[in-house]
């Protein structure tokens, strides 16, 4: 990965999470976050 690459990508996660913040009072992030969590449970379940 390229240092342009890496950094286009840092801004795109910012301004999602920017995005969310300022107009959606989080809720796309705590859905995902929470989504996240029962996926790595899931996954340490078959461990």
């Amino acid at each position: 990965m390229s240092n342009k690459l890496a950094l286009l990508l840092i801004f795109v996660i910012v301004a999602a999470l920017t995005y969310d913040a300022v107009y959606r009072d989080w809720t796309n992030t705590v859905f995902l976050s929470r989504k996240m969590v029962e996926l790595i449970e899931w996954l340490a379940f078959w461990r």
